[in-house]
């Protein structure tokens, strides 16, 4: 097992009923800018519940943030908490909204550009403003993590960045909040847990035993509840499931000690950027591709997955061919379609920009043993057409 550092301070207060808790969770006489999205906090409800908690703190709405935060977007909420005097931020929605917070919490203080944050990967591990979150959507695990990805409208570019100072303080995580979500949403957030899981798990046998084990309780927890959640998603007990398996997917755990990939998120992120493919169907998209063309170095691993997850039997080269045909099938199952083709018309050209802009980042080798190479990444990107 590899050496590690696990440190996670958020408290996490998850259940029905927990946004009462609130007022006792946001630092006393805090100034807040209660933070969110497209305004569907306002029809679930969610939006009064959070007011009616604060009752007495002084409140600064900022709404519009978008799926896949614009960095745009975001300095302009910076602007405002620097005009208005504000010392605590609180999120209120999924993954994008928090992942904004996160970027606008680094920003406040930042000594420089804000815009070097993402194009240069920087650590923030100090200086930024505190913030908690209300978690309306299940699936990045954002809630519980320190990382954060903020797409740069003007370039066209989705970029990832994090660090210690990231995680929020508190996240508040009520599995009943999903009822009034889309389908597609829940879809999403099914197969975006899934593939977090897929990157921290599927590289090469290790001596991580237990987090092999954990990894694929969650993928079969996944698999058990995510097509009936989508239909059901006021059956409590699927719901928080769900939930918990979106948080645990992400919160660190499962990649202490071991190898991880992320290769497949790292070229779902252009396409989503490019084409403004929902994430979790992007990861969709690339992920069997990616454990087509990587096959050699991930057969060992693909084959332990058939067989635990799927309950395949054969030689290891049938089982992982096989497992890799399965997991396409969830993902059908998922109501995800798994080919850029489906989604955008004129893809011919897209293999060769995102191949040209990692080169212009020195991205020359992704992976667990950075073998994902440029001419690699080519050939993912033009088997996911």
């Amino acid at each position: 097992m590899l050496n590690f550092e696990l440190y996670n301070p958020t408290n996490l207060i998850f259940g029905k009923g927990q946004i009462e808790k609130l007022s006792t969770l946001v630092p006393k006489d805090a100034k807040i800018l209660l933070a969110y999205g497209g305004g569907s906090i306002f029809k679930n409800g969610i939006h009064e519940q959070v007011i009616n908690n604060l009752k007495g703190f002084d409140i600064v709405e900022f709404g519009g943030i978008e799926p896949n935060p614009h960095f745009e977007t975001l300095m302009k909420a910076v602007e405002v908490i620097k005009a208005e005097k504000i010392d605590f931020i609180l999120a209120v929605g999924g993954g994008s909204v928090i992942d904004g917070v996160k970027f606008i919490s680094a920003a406040v203080n930042f000594d420089g550009n804000p815009i070097d944050i993402l194009q240069k990967r920087l650590l923030i591990k100090d200086n930024a403003m505190p913030f908690g979150t209300v978690l309306t959507l299940p699936a990045t695990g954002s809630e519980m993590n320190s990382g954060a990805v903020v797409t740069i409208q003007s370039t066209q570019e989705k970029l990832a960045f994090g660090g210690s100072a990231m995680f929020p303080k508190f996240s508040i995580c009520d599995p009943t909040v999903i009822a009034s979500l889309p389908k597609r949403q829940l879809q999403n957030g099914v197969v975006d847990a899934y593939t977090h899981v897929m990157e921290q798990y599927l590289t090469y046998p290790h001596e991580g035993y237990l987090q092999d084990r954990i990894a694929e309780g969650i993928l079969q927890t996944l698999i058990e509840v995510g097509p009936k959640v989508v239909e059901n998603p006021t059956d409590y007990a699927l719901a928080s499931n769900f939930m918990w398996s979106c948080t645990m997917a992400l919160n660190g755990l499962i990649q202490k000690g071991v190898p991880s990939d992320w290769a497949t998120h790292m070229i779902g992120h252009e396409l989503t950027a490019l084409y403004g493919i929902d994430h979790a169907r992007t990861l969709a998209i690339v992920g069997p591709s990616l454990y087509n063309v990587m096959f050699d170095t991930k057969k060992e691993k693909l084959a332990q997955y058939g067989r635990r997850i799927f309950n395949l039997t054969g030689s290891d080269e049938e089982v992982a061919r096989e497992a890799i045909n399965k997991t396409v099938e969830f993902f059908h199952t998922m109501g995800m379609d798994t080919k850029l083709s489906q989604y955008v018309d004129d893809y011919s050209k897209t293999a060769d920009f995102i191949v040209n802009r990692f080169d212009e980042r020195g991205w020359k080798g992704l992976g667990e043993k950075q073998l994902i190479t440029l001419d690699k990444v080519k050939s993912i990107v033009e088997m996911s057409y």
